[in-house]
């Protein structure tokens, strides 16, 4: 399974996707409330959000997919705002529990699958400082989620950044 998150016109992706069952569509759909740090997910509920909305199964989802593909606007070096919440809310694909890997300490894993991580970052303005922090935000979230592999794209534009971030087996990640 191909777990796509994005921010952009819900109706525009379903239309370059078509019919493809191997993608799972992460789509803004007004409902996602915001990680509250609580932890709930490691120590009430393990591996599931404590937030009964459409977003609490996020950390499974990470945990099936082969390829998480990211497609968000530049903000600033970082994820767009639907996105970066998606992202927090993915936090019980962790374990509460520690390992080192690369001399730093991050969380176990709960899913044994690794996944491809491939952004697609999009905006006709996007700076050389913005590129350079947006990278190294893209690489700590592969060492997190201890990605098996990593592609990053900066696009002109949001269709550019769809096409590319669908096309991941054209990527050599």
């Amino acid at each position: 399974m191909n777990l796509l998150i994005h921010d952009l016109n819900k109706i525009e992706v379903e239309k370059f996707i078509g019919e493809n069952d191997d993608i799972k569509v992460i789509s803004n759909n007004n409902s996602i409330r915001n990680c509250m740090g609580c932890f709930g997910c490691w120590i009430k509920t393990p591996g599931k959000c404590v937030i009964n909305d459409d977003y609490q199964n996020m950390g499974a989802l990470f945990g099936e997919a082969e390829n998480v593909i990211v497609i968000s606007r530049c903000f600033y070096g970082g994820y767009s705002p639907f996105v970066k919440n998606v992202m927090d809310r993915s936090i019980p694909y962790l374990l509460p529990f520690f390992k080192i890997k690369q001399n730093e300490t991050h969380h176990k894993q709960r899913y044994h699958n690794r996944f491809n991580l491939i952004v697609c970052f999009y905006g006709s303005d996007i700076s050389n400082k913005e590129k350079e922090i947006a990278t190294k935000l893209v690489e700590a979230n592969a060492i997190n989620f201890d990605a098996n592999r990593l592609k990053i794209n900066f696009c002109e534009n949001e269709e550019e950044a769809l096409r590319k971030g669908v096309s991941y087996e054209t990527h050599n990640c």
